[in-house]
C-alpha cells in the first residue's frame, strides 16, 4: 500500500475514531454526571469490587486472539471460524465458574450482597464472547465508522436505561444493568455490520497457530488489568466500598479523558503500524509523526483535567465526591504518559514482539502489585503517588525496546515528546495563578477552560508547531 493510500486510510480511521471516542466520553459524562448525583460512593464501591474479575475473564476468553487475527498477514475464513468458537465456548464456561464463585468474592470483600449481584454482572462476560470476531475483523479492515455506530447507539441506551434504573432506586443494580446492554447491543450491532457467520465446523487447528502470539498476549492483558484494577481490590480488600467507590469516580474521570486519546489514537495505530512493519524506516517515521500527535492531545487534556478537578466533580456531581476530586488531580497527571506508553506497546506488538510486551507489562505488574501490598498502611494517596511514578518511569523501558526495533533514538523521541509536557505544564500553572482570586466557582472554572485552550493554541502557533497546524488543516479541510 502506497504512502498515500495508508495515510487517506489513516486520516478517515482516525477522523471516526475520534468521533466514536469523543462521543463515547461525552455521553458517559453525560449519563455518568447523573448517575453520581443518583448514587454514592458505596454504590460505586460494590460494582467497582467485581471490575478486576470481569476484565480478567474477558481476558481469558478473548486469549489474544483478536489482535492475532488483526496482525496476521492472511487471514482465513476457518481463522474467524476457530477463533469464535472458541471464544464463545470460553465465555460459557468462564460464566459458569464465576456464577459458582461469586460466594468466595462475597466473604473476601466481606460483602454479602456481593454474591447476587455478582451473578448478575458477569453476564456481560457472556455477552462479550460472541463479539470477539466481528470487533477483530472490522477493525482489521478499518471499518471505524461501522465500530463507531456500533458503540454510539449501544451507549445511548444502556446510559438511558442504567439512569432510570437508578432514579427507581435500584441503586448499584443499574450499574450492573447498563454495562451488560452496553455489552450486549455493541456485540448484535458488529454482528449486523459486518454480515459474516461462522459454520458448525469444529476445527481449532488455527488456534494451535495462533497460540505463540496470542498466549503471550494473553498474560499481557491479565497484567495490564490487574496493573488499571489494583486499587479496587486492595481498598475493597483492606478499606471500604466507599473508599473503593471514591476512587473508581476519580479513576472513572480520569479514564474517559485518557480513553479520548487512546482510543483514537490506538485504534489507528496498531494496523497502520502492522502494514508497514516490513519498512524500517518508513515505520519509524510514522511512530514519529503518531508520537507527536499522542503528546499534543495528551499533555494538555490530562494536565487540564489535573487543574479543573475540583470544580468539575462539585460542579457536575456535587461536594460529596470532593475526596474523588482530590484523587483525580493526582492520576489525571500520571495519565497523560499513559497513550504514550501504549503507543509504545502498539508498535512491538505490530512487529509480532509480543513477548517483550508481554514479559515488559508483567515486571511492571509485579513491581507495582508488590509495592502497593507494602504501601497500602500509609493512605490512598501515597499509593497514588508511588503508582503514577512507576508508571511514568516506565515509559523509558519501553522506549529502549522500540529503539532496538526501529532504531528510535531517546533524543528524537523526547524532542517529540517532551516540548507538548512543558508547554502544557506551564500552562496549566499560569492558568491556576490567574484564576485563583476568582471566588465563583462556576466562572472560575469557566476562565480556568478558556484561559487554557486560549494559552496553549497560543503557544503552539508562536511556536510553529508542526503538528499543531497538521492536526488544524485536517479538521478545517478533511470531510467525513
Amino acid at each position: 500500500m502506497s504512502d498515500s493510500t495508508l495515510k487517506i486510510k489513516a486520516g478517515k480511521g482516525l477522523l471516526w475514531s475520534g468521533i466514536s471516542s469523543g462521543s463515547i466520553q461525552f455521553l458517559n459524562l453525560v449519563f455518568g454526571i447523573f448517575l453520581a448525583r443518583l448514587l454514592n460512593a458505596s454504590d460505586y464501591g460494590m460494582v467497582g469490587m467485581l471490575t478486576i474479575f470481569s476484565l480478567i475473564a474477558g481476558s481469558l476468553q478473548d486469549s489474544g486472539f483478536s489482535l492475532a487475527l488483526i496482525n496476521k498477514p492472511n487471514v482465513t475464513k476457518k481463522d474467524y471460524n476457530a477463533v469464535f468458537w472458541f471464544s464463545s465456548l470460553m465465555g460459557i464456561a468462564l460464566y459458569l465458574s464465576l456464577f459458582f464463585s461469586s460466594p468466595l468474592l462475597a466473604r473476601f470483600f466481606h460483602t454479602p450482597e456481593l454474591k447476587s449481584l455478582a451473578r448478575y454482572a458477569f453476564l456481560g462476560t457472556l455477552f462479550s464472547s460472541f463479539g470477539i470476531v466481528p470487533a477483530a475483523r472490522l477493525s482489521r479492515n478499518l471499518k471505524f465508522r461501522e465500530r463507531a455506530v456500533s458503540s454510539i447507539t449501544a451507549l445511548l441506551i444502556s446510559g438511558i436505561t442504567g439512569v432510570v434504573l437508578a432514579y427507581k432506586g435500584f441503586s448499584y443494580w443499574g450499574i450492573a444493568t447498563q454495562t451488560n446492554l452496553y455489552t450486549l447491543i455493541v456485540s448484535a450491532l458488529n454482528w449486523w455490520f459486518l454480515r459474516w457467520r461462522p459454520t458448525l465446523s469444529f476445527d481449532f487447528s488455527p488456534i494451535r497457530n495462533f497460540f505463540g502470539f496470542s498466549s503471550k498476549m494473553l498474560l499481557t492483558s491479565i497484567f495490564t488489568h490487574i496493573n488499571n484494577n489494583l486499587f479496587s481490590v486492595i481498598l475493597g480488600r483492606f478499606y471500604n466500598r466507599t473508599a473503593v467507590g471514591n476512587y473508581n469516580q476519580a479513576n472513572k474521570w480520569n479514564t474517559m479523558c485518557d480513553s479520548l486519546i487512546y482510543t483514537t489514537i490506538n485504534s489507528v495505530s496498531q494496523p497502520v503500524l502492522a502494514q508497514v512493519a516490513d519498512d524500517r524506516k518508513r515505520q519509524a517515521r510514522i511512530f514519529r509523526k503518531i508520537l507527536r500527535i499522542t503528546a499534543f492531545l495528551s499533555f494538555p487534556t490530562m494536565f487540564g483535567l489535573s487543574l479543573v478537578a475540583p470544580e468539575l466533580i462539585t460542579i457536575a456531581i456535587t461536594e460529596k465526591w470532593t475526596e474523588s476530586a482530590a484523587l483525580l488531580r493526582l492520576l489525571a497527571i500520571g495519565g497523560a504518559f499513559l497513550p504514550i506508553s501504549l503507543l509504545y506497546s502498539n508498535l512491538l506488538v505490530s512487529n509480532g514482539k509480543s513477548d517483550i510486551y508481554m514479559w515488559n507489562t508483567m515486571a511492571l505488574g509485579v513491581l507495582q502489585v508488590g509495592t502497593m501490598l507494602l504501601l497500602f498502611p500509609y493512605g490512598i494517596r501515597t499509593m497514588i503517588y508511588v503508582y503514577m511514578g512507576l508508571n511514568t518511569a516506565w515509559v523509558f523501558v519501553w522506549h529502549y525496546f522500540v529503539h532496538k526495533q526501529i532504531g528510535l533514538s531517546l533524543l528524537n523521541a523526547l524532542k517529540d515528546v517532551v516540548p507538548y509536557g512543558v508547554v502544557s505544564a506551564g500552562v496549566m500553572v499560569a492558568c491556576h495563578f490567574l484564576t485563583a482570586p476568582i471566588s465563583n466557582l462556576y466562572i472560575r472554572f469557566g476562565c480556568k477552560v478558556a484561559l487554557a485552550v486560549l494559552l496553549y493554541i497560543a503557544a503552539m502557533r508562536l511556536s510553529g508547531s508542526k503538528t499543531y497546524a497538521d492536526c488544524r488543516n485536517f479538521l478545517l479541510r478533511r470531510k467525513i
